[in-house]
């Protein structure tokens, strides 16, 4: 049986080597070292183990952002439970298919977590609440040294769920490696994190972007990762990283957007180095309007929960506005049409995806597995790319194109150019029959100062008929105070049909 190293192991023992009592989590007050890390999950390990959690049992964690829960899912992995981590805000019957659908063996919550604790009483197994003043005593008189687990190379560390397009939650699943070959191949080699950087992420750790922004690598490289429970607001952020002088801010487009309307001036943000942004694709204006505004470039790049971070990224110094950016190595891409073949030069398709980092298949689902998990290793991402020299330009959801007479349409182009309008400070664009035929119609939210009416509907199609072909252009303008959004900042697209 073929061995791998484990991942919690993996990531904490060079910093012990290194600086164990340099800061590794910061959370409000509280800072905790990586000598502590280590020493807490140990008897976090040690708590599990003695409640009867055994290697390869499921072990959900529903809490926010929080150094209990580093030490849960630290602990998790030195004793080879798997960790499915689950947003806070989901509702009881939602935690009900997860945990029935996962077979979890104990929940580590917190007392807030109303539903989940719900869903979980009508089971057997091991609760554990992170904020309750009996666990430190628990945690306490654990015994700090047991020996932890050694995985093979394919075996199961983490689950994570993602909705499909129906809305029913998916498992993916991930290995110890999968952590440490996304470290090194995005905050290693495009980001250069060292143990110099001080990270915050305003995506959460139940998220796949958010797990590695603050967890797996910070960790990696002997960083420092900021904290914050909730859902910050820009001025939060703002005064998060000037408070502990972050270097690399990890965001969505919209919290950009919400930054720039609430920054007054550079200063706030004078100990960044570098903005990443991911969960949805970047508009070249905010791009450019972003760096325009503080000299700090935004790396826009695309993951997916199921390669469990970004494979494809802008690099720093070469960032090109409106495009996903460049293969992040040792990832694979290639792009094809619907039934697989290489498509011509210039023409969008489908992005395959082949890497070390990606799910095996997905949870108790063989028939969703073998349509995504394809021959040879590679992934249907169920993206449309268009690659132009060695830049990848979105097309949107393979699901989200449709066509008008006979044409293809890209929602995420023309969203781009309607952005590239003075008016428009967030869009998205959907579909709707007129007169019996599928037209493209716009969902716009403007920016203060612009008057919502006919006249404006008529300067915005204008606006887009001037740039693209007449039938992508917007028949109707429908003008909204906010977009629908997944907790990740994604536009959930099928709901806008619920304006119609």
């Amino acid at each position: 049986m073929s061995l791998a190293p484990n991942a919690a192991i993996a990531l904490l023992k060079p910093n012990l080597h290194r600086h164990p009592d340099k800061v590794a989590v910061i959370a409000g007050e509280r800072k905790v070292s990586y000598r502590m890390l280590d020493e807490q999950s140990n008897r976090f390990g040690a708590l599990l183990h003695a409640s009867g959690v055994s290697a390869g049992e499921r072990v959900a964690i529903v809490a926010n952002d929080s150094p209990e829960y580093f030490l849960a899912l630290l602990g998790c992995l030195k004793t080879g439970a798997v960790a499915v981590l689950l947003n806070p805000g989901l509702s009881e019957d939602e935690y009900d298919f997860i945990f029935r659908d996962s077979g979890i063996s104990a929940l580590v919550a917190e007392t807030t977590a109303s539903a989940a604790l719900q869903a979980h009483s009508r089971r057997t197994g091991l609760t554990l609440l992170l904020d309750d003043p009996e666990f430190s005593g628990r945690l306490s008189s654990a015994q700090a040294g047991f020996p932890s687990h050694t995985p093979s190379r394919d075996e199961i560390a983490l689950l994570l769920y993602s909705s499909g397009s129906n809305g029913t939650p998916k498992g993916v699943p991930h290995r110890h490696g999968d952590f440490l070959s996304t470290a090194d191949a995005f905050a290693g080699s495009v980001l250069a994190m060292s143990e110099r950087d001080v990270v915050f992420s305003a995506s959460k750790l139940f998220f796949a972007y958010g797990l590695g922004n603050s967890f797996s690598f910070p960790l990696r490289f002997g960083a420092t990762a900021v904290l914050f429970p909730g859902k910050p607001d820009s001025g939060e952020v703002l005064r998060i990283i000037s408070r502990h002088r972050v270097t690399i801010l990890f965001g969505v487009p919209v919290a950009y957007t919400m930054l720039l309307k609430t920054m007054d001036g550079r200063d706030a943000l004078s100990s960044l180095r570098l903005c990443v942004s991911a969960g949805e694709s970047l508009p070249g204006p905010l791009c450019r309007e972003w760096t325009e505004a503080t000299g700090i470039e935004i790396l826009d790049g695309i993951g997916s929960t199921e390669a469990l971070h970004i494979y494809i990224s802008n690099r720093p110094g070469a960032v090109r506005p409106g495009s996903a950016g460049v293969l992040v190595p040792p990832f694979e891409v290639r792009l094809a049409d619907d039934e697989g073949r290489p498509i011509a030069p210039g023409a969008p398709g489908h992005l395959l995806l082949r890497g070390p980092s990606l799910a095996p298949f997905y949870w108790n689902s063989p028939e969703k597995s073998a349509v995504t998990m394809l021959p040879g290793g590679w992934l249907r991402t169920g993206d449309m790319f268009l690659e132009e020299d060695g830049y990848f330009f979105y097309q949107g959801r393979s699901d989200d194109l449709f066509k008008v007479d006979a044409h293809w349409v890209s929602p995420i182009r023309v969203e781009t150019t309607l952005r590239e309008h003075p008016a428009v400070m967030e869009c998205a664009v959907g579909r709707r029959r007129v007169e019996h035929l599928v037209r493209p119609i716009a969902f716009v939210v403007l920016n203060p100062g612009y008057e919502q009416g006919p006249k404006l509907e008529k300067e915005l199609r204008r606006f887009v008929a001037g740039k693209l072909p007449p039938y992508m252009c917007p028949v109707q303008v429908e003008w909204v105070d906010e977009l629908p959004r997944t907790a990740t900042g994604k536009v959930r697209r099928f709901l806008l049909s619920q304006y119609d």
